[in-house]
C-alpha cells in the first residue's frame, strides 16, 4: 500500500509538469497581450523579457503553499488517504480543464480553477464525513475554510467590474492628455507620465512580486512597509528625470514602460501563482513524508494536522518549476492562441472578428448607443468638438502590424499592476487573469475601438470569456467533487484508472490540436490587406481573396454533394451525420469570410467599391444559397435513412447518378476557370448550367408523370428523390449566379452585360 502512495506522489509531480505547461499557456495572456498587441519590440525580445521575469519570480518565491495545505480545508479533520484523494482529484481536473480552455483560446484563471477544485473535492468528502459522524457535531465550518472560499468569490465579481471601469476611465483621461497623435504632444508630459508609470510598476513589484520572495527577511519587509511613501516619492522623482532624459535621447519611453510592465507582471505571476501549479503535489509530498514517519501504516486512521505548519519548499523545486514555465512560454502554440483572443477583442481597427453576435450583445449595444446619443445631445458643442479632436483615430500612431498603440499598452500594464497591488494590500484575492483582461477591454472601449460595425462581435467575445470564467468555477467544483468520490470509494485501482484516463485525454487533446493547427493555414491575403494602405494593392489582394475562397467553397460543395448523395443511396447514416456537421460549420465559415472581405471593401476606392458591391454580395449570397441547398438535401436524406424507410429504387439511382456527374462536371470546369483566370469562358459555362437545369426539370417532370402509378410503399422515397432533384437544380442556379458575379468582379465590363 505504501508503494502505491509513493506512486501517487510521483504521479502528482508528473501531472504538475503538465499543469505548469498548460497553466503558463493560459496565463501568458496576463503579461504578453499588451506588448505583443502594440508591437513594443520584436516577438523574440518580448518573450525573453517575459521569460526572465517568469524564471526570477519562480526561483525567488518562498514557496509558501498555504492555500494548498490548509487554505481551503482544515487538514486536522482529514485522514491521509482522504487528502491524497483530494490532491489527485484536483490535479486531474485542473490539467484537463485548463487544456480545454487553452485549446479554445479562452483565457481563464488558474487561481480560481485550483481553489474551486479543492473546494469541490473537499465539499464532496465533507458531506460523507458529516453523514458518518455519529456525534452530530461535525459541520462544514469544521471541515471547510469557508471564509477563504467567500473571499475568492467576492474577488471574482469585484475584479471584473472594477478593472473594466477603471480601465475605461483612466484610458479616456490619458487619451484626452496625449490624443492619438501622441508624439506631437509629449514635450514635458512624457517625463511625468514615464515617472508615474515606472513608479507604479516598482510599487507593484515590491508589494506583489517581491514581498514574499525568499531573500526578503522580516526586517526588510517591515522597513519597506514603514517607508513605502518615501520609496514611492524617490522613485517618482528619479524615474521622471530618467524618462525625460531618455526622451531627449530619442528613446521611445512608452516602449520602455511596456517592457518594464511586461517583466513586472510576468515576475509577479510566477512568484504568486506558482502555488496553482506545484502547491498541490508539494502538499501531497509533505503529507506522504509525515505519513511514512508517523502514520504506522494506517492511511485511513492518520489525521494530517501537520499541514497546518509552514511549508518549507526546496529551491530545487522552485528553480525546476521556473525552468519548465520558461520552456512552456517559449514553445507553447496554445499560449499564442489565448493571446490572440485578447488582442483581437481589443484591436483598434476592424479585422477578422473571432466571435459572432448574440441577442444579449445586440441589446447591450443598442442600449449604449441610446445612452451615447443622449450624452451627445446634452453636451455643449464646443466641448464635444474638443473631445472629438482628441479622439481623432485618423491620427493614430501605431507600429506596423500593431493592434493598438503604445499608450494603451502602457495603461493596460500599469493599471493592471496597480489594481493587483491594491487588491493585495486589501487582502482581496484578485485574479491576475481577470484584472489584466478586463483592463484591456475597458481601455479599448475608451479608445473607441468598439465601433458600430464591430461592437456587437466584441461584446459577444467579452461575454463569452466572462461566462467561461464562471463556467470554470462551476465545472471545477463539480468535476473535482465527482472525481474525489470515485477515488474515495474505488480505492487505489480507481485512482490509477482515473489518472491514466486523464493523461489519455490530455495526450489526445494535444494531438488533435496539433492536427487542427496544421490544417488551419493563416489567411495571408487578409493579413496583407490590413497591413497596406495602397488602395490599388488592396483591390488586387481582395480579388485574389474572393477567387481563392470561391474555389475553396466549390471544392467543399463537390465533396459534400457526393458524400450526401452517396450516403443516401448507400443508406450510410454516419456519412450523412458527418456531412450535416460539416455544412453547419461551413455556414459559420462563410459568415467569417464575408466579414473579412467586407473589411477589405471598406479600404478600397469608394467609386470602385460601389461599382463592385453588387457583384460581391451576389457571389457570397450564391455560396450561402448553395450551402443551404446542400443542407436541405442532407436534412431530408438523413431523416429518411435514420427512420429506416425504403431505399432509393435502382432506376432512380441510375438516372440521378448521370445528372449528379453533370452537376459536378460544371463545378469542376468553373474551378479550372478560376484557377487559370480564364473568365472569358464563363458565358459558355453558364449556358451549359442553364441546359443542365432543363435536364433536371425534365427528370422532375418524369417523376411527377409516374408518381400516380408508383408503388405506395415507395412514395416517401420518391418525395425525397424529388427534393434532391429540386435542390440540385437550385444549387446549379446559384452556381450560375456565382459565376456571373465572379466574372463581373474580375473584369471591367462596360455597358449591358452580355449574359442573361
Amino acid at each position: 500500500m505504501d508503494v502505491i502512495f509513493l506512486g501517487i506522489v510521483i504521479f502528482l509531480f508528473v501531472l504538475a509538469v503538465f499543469d505548469l505547461s498548460v497553466g503558463v499557456s493560459n496565463d501568458a495572456v496576463n503579461f504578453l497581450n499588451s506588448a505583443i498587441g502594440a508591437k513594443a519590440a520584436s516577438f523574440r525580445t518580448i518573450i525573453i523579457v517575459a521569460a526572465v521575469g517568469v524564471f526570477m519570480g519562480a526561483a525567488m518565491s518562498n514557496g509558501m503553499m498555504e492555500i494548498a495545505r490548509h487554505g481551503i480545508f482544515r487538514p486536522e479533520q482529514f485522514y491521509f488517504y482522504e487528502l491524497m484523494c483530494i490532491f489527485m482529484a484536483v490535479m486531474v481536473t485542473d490539467i484537463i480543464l485548463l487544456d480545454v480552455f487553452n485549446s479554445l483560446g479562452m483565457p481563464t484563471s488558474t487561481t480560481v480553477s485550483m481553489v474551486f477544485e479543492m473546494l469541490g473535492a473537499t465539499f464532496a468528502l465533507s458531506l460523507f464525513k458529516m453523514a458518518q459522524d455519529t456525534t452530530g457535531t461535525l459541520g462544514f465550518y469544521d471541515l471547510l475554510n469557508t471564509e477563504k472560499a467567500l473571499s475568492v468569490i467576492l474577488g471574482i465579481f469585484l475584479s471584473v467590474a472594477i478593472a473594466f471601469f477603471f480601465g475605461a476611465l483612466v484610458q479616456w483621461l490619458t487619451r484626452l492628455i496625449f490624443s492619438f497623435n501622441y508624439r506631437s504632444k509629449l514635450k514635458w508630459k512624457i517625463g511625468i507620465f514615464g515617472g508615474i508609470a515606472a513608479t507604479a510598476i516598482i510599487y507593484f513589484l515590491l508589494l506583489k512580486g517581491l514581498k514574499d520572495s525568499s531573500f526578503m527577511t522580516k526586517p526588510t519587509k517591515a522597513w519597506i512597509h514603514d517607508n513605502t511613501g518615501m520609496i514611492v516619492l524617490c522613485c517618482f522623482i528619479f524615474f521622471t528625470v530618467v524618462m525625460q532624459i531618455l526622451h531627449w535621447c530619442k528613446v521611445n519611453v512608452f516602449k520602455v514602460v511596456v517592457l518594464m510592465g511586461t517583466f513586472a507582471l510576468a515576475m509577479a505571476f510566477a512568484g504568486n501563482d506558482l502555488v496553482n501549479f506545484i502547491g498541490v503535489p508539494l502538499a501531497g509530498f509533505s503529507s506522504y513524508q509525515d505519513y511514512m514517519a508517523n502514520g504506522l501504516g494506517d492511511p485511513n486512521g492518520f489525521l494530517m494536522g501537520s499541514l497546518n505548519g509552514p511549508a518549507r519548499t526546496s529551491a530545487i523545486f522552485l528553480i525546476g518549476a521556473g525552468a519548465i514555465m520558461v520552456f512552456s512560454l517559449a514553445t507553447s502554440k496554445k499560449a499564442y492562441n489565448v493571446v490572440k483572443t485578447s488582442v483581437a477583442l481589443s484591436s483598434q481597427s476592424e479585422g477578422d472578428e473571432l466571435f459572432g453576435s448574440t441577442k444579449m450583445a445586440r441589446s447591450l449595444v443598442r442600449g449604449f448607443v441610446n445612452i451615447a446619443n443622449w450624452v451627445v445631445a446634452v453636451t455643449p458643442d464646443s466641448v464635444r468638438r474638443w473631445v472629438n479632436s482628441r479622439f481623432n483615430t485618423d491620427e493614430t500612431i501605431m507600429e506596423e502590424g500593431a493592434a493598438f498603440d503604445l499608450i494603451r499598452a502602457s495603461i493596460n500594464l500599469v493599471l493592471a499592476g496597480l489594481l493587483i497591488a491594491l487588491g493585495t494590500s486589501l487582502k482581496l484575492p484578485l485574479s491576475t487573469t481577470y484584472v489584466t483582461f478586463m483592463v484591456a477591454m475597458g481601455t479599448s472601449l475608451a479608445d473607441r475601438a468598439w465601433g458600430r460595425e464591430s461592437a456587437v462581435f466584441r461584446i459577444t467575445g467579452v461575454l463569452s470569456v466572462i461566462g467561461g470564467w464562471f463556467l470554470t468555477a462551476a465545472v471545477a467544483f463539480t468535476a473535482a467533487g465527482i472525481v474525489v468520490i470515485l477515488m474515495k470509494f474505488g480505492g487505489s485501482i480507481a485512482i490509477i484508472i482515473i489518472a491514466l484516463i486523464a493523461l489519455g485525454i490530455l495526450v489526445r487533446s494535444n494531438l488533435k490540436y496539433r492536427k487542427k493547427a496544421k490544417e488551419v493555414k493563416s489567411d495571408t491575403l487578409f493579413i496583407q490587406m490590413l497591413s497596406t494602405e495602397d488602395k490599388t494593392e488592396i483591390w488586387g489582394l481582395l480579388k485574389q481573396h474572393i477567387a481563392q475562397q470561391h474555389r475553396a467553397f466549390v471544392d467543399f460543395a463537390i465533396a459534400t454533394y457526393q458524400q450526401v448523395t452517396d450516403g443516401f443511396v448507400n443508406e450510410d447514416l454516419r456519412a450523412l451525420r458527418r456531412a450535416e456537421r460539416a455544412l453547419a460549420h461551413q455556414k459559420g465559415n462563410l459568415k467569417s469570410v464575408r466579414r473579412r472581405e467586407t473589411v477589405g471593401f471598406r479600404r478600397i476606392d469608394k467609386d470602385l467599391a460601389i461599382e463592385k458591391n453588387t457583384w460581391f454580395h451576389l457571389g457570397t449570397n450564391s455560396c450561402v444559397g448553395m450551402n443551404y441547398n446542400l443542407q436541405r438535401i442532407c436534412e431530408v436524406c438523413k431523416e429518411h435513412v435514420d427512420n429506416n424507410f425504403m431505399p432509393l429504387p435502382e432506376q432512380y439511382v441510375a438516372d440521378f447518378t448521370g445528372l449528379r456527374e453533370k452537376v459536378i462536371g460544371v463545378m469542376e470546369r468553373g474551378k479550372e476557370i478560376y484557377t487559370n483566370a480564364q473568365y472569358e469562358q464563363i458565358p459558355a459555362l453558364r449556358q451549359d448550367c442553364e441546359k443542365l437545369k432543363d435536364q433536371i426539370s425534365k427528370e422532375c417532370k418524369s417523376v411527377f408523370d409516374h408518381i400516380q402509378d408508383a408503388d405506395p410503399a415507395n412514395l416517401t422515397v420518391t418525395y425525397v428523390y424529388l427534393n434532391m432533384l429540386q435542390e440540385s437544380q437550385e444549387m446549379v442556379s446559384a452556381y450560375r449566379h456565382m459565376l456571373r458575379a465572379g466574372r463581373r468582379m474580375e473584369l471591367d465590363i462596360e455597358g449591358k452585360d452580355d449574359e442573361a
